[in-house]
């Protein structure tokens, strides 16, 4: 059955709109979608057969296609259908197996997936003709572009390696702070008696210890072996990251251009018919990038789909200065948005999900 809305529905399109979304053709594709690529929420997008590596990173602009930039700054081309490394420092361009030929009432956002974040490869979504990364105007049509480039680790990536995902909206879902509190009356979002809900549901850094080791994160370790990105439960933990422990202070310095992985002080839960986002507590306070992947699925940390409440992953780097984060200091906000639609699975309900009930973990390469 085709795709059709109430003049007043808006929110974000579930897995099974997806999927009828690509049928109608707005999602053109080479190949058929694998079975697991539709998410409750999202759908996850694959590297094509060829990366270009690029002089920097850019944006089209309004007048111009991503093609027409490669072709001004590519330095060579580097076929991935046997599988590639991917270096440090360096920028690559790949396009995208799926396009989009969108309806004019639906618009679409990427962000990176979350293993992909937690190996500290940056990673945007570039459509051709347009200013910002990530986001795609309601009814664009044309291909979708990945700029990568890792960070700390070299990683080996293949055609069909999925990096990034997708959201598609119709309209504006997003709850405004009174319709936030409503919902945290009802579902408890996070386990704190005190939480601060407003502009978004507020999210804080632990780094009192987890466990008997007293844990606080791990930071990530230079010059080490590549990751092969499709390799799951592979790579020794001490190979690649240097564990932290927590500090009498309950403190943390972070040293300028090195990568952490930290857990939030919360638990946090996202309702069935409510998808989130992580977004910056405050656009102004540079110093530390947090959250490279913002998408939390409907059904993450929920009890009814296996979980307890769960803790957000952090990934962070601080930028040209060291800085002292402290326990329990805010680091970034849940936006909450609502669902067209229930999903069909909620995240952790048979669908592979690597982060279900999380506690203060890496990504599912490493032996942990």
């Amino acid at each position: 059955m085709p795709l059709a809305f109430a003049a007043d529905q808006k929110g974000i399109l579930p897995d099974h709109m997806i999927a009828a979304l690509a049928e109608e053709g707005a999602i053109p594709r080479v190949y058929d979608f694998v079975p697991d690529q539709i998410q409750p929420a999202s759908l996850d997008l694959r590297l094509g057969e060829v990366a270009f590596r690029v002089r920097a990173s850019f944006l089209p602009g309004p007048r111009t296609t991503v093609a027409e930039r490669i072709d001004e700054l590519k330095l060579h081309e580097i076929a991935l259908s046997d599988g590639a490394v991917l270096e440090t420092g360096c920028v690559y361009i790949v396009p995208l197996i799926e396009s989009l030929a969108l309806p004019d009432e639906i618009a679409a956002a990427a962000n990176p997936k979350s293993s992909t974040g937690r190996l500290d490869v940056f990673t945007r979504v570039i459509a051709d003709e347009t200013r910002g990364f990530d986001r795609i105007k309601a009814g664009y049509h044309g291909p979708l572009y990945a700029e990568i480039s890792p960070r700390t680790f070299p990683v080996l990536v293949r055609e069909g390696s999925r990096l990034s995902q997708i959201r598609f909206r119709r309209d504006n879902a997003l709850l405004d702070p009174a319709a936030l509190r409503a919902l945290h009356v009802r579902e408890r979002l996070v386990d704190e008696d005190d939480a601060d809900v407003g502009e978004g549901v507020a999210v804080s850094v632990d780094l009192s210890g987890l466990g008997p080791d007293r844990l606080v994160g791990y930071r990530a370790k230079r010059h080490t072996g590549l990751i092969d990105v499709e390799r799951r439960i592979s790579y020794e933990v001490a190979d690649f990251w240097e564990p932290m422990r927590a500090r009498s202070d309950a403190n943390l310095i972070l040293d300028p251009d090195e990568f952490y992985i930290l857990a939030s002080k919360e638990a946090v839960q996202v309702p069935p018919d409510y998808a989130a986002e992580m977004v910056p507590f405050d656009p102004l306070v540079g110093e530390f990038r947090v959250h490279y992947a913002g998408f939390f699925d409907p059904g993450f940390g929920y009890a009814g789909a296996g979980g307890r409440g769960a803790r957000a992953v952090l990934e962070v780097r601080s930028r040209e200065v060291p800085f002292i984060l402290e326990h329990g200091q805010i680091v970034g906000r849940l936006v909450y948005e609502k669902m067209l639609e229930r999903p069909s699975l909620l995240y952790g309900q048979g669908i592979g999900s690597n982060y279900q009930a999380q506690g203060l973990k890496l990504s599912k390469h490493f032996k942990v």
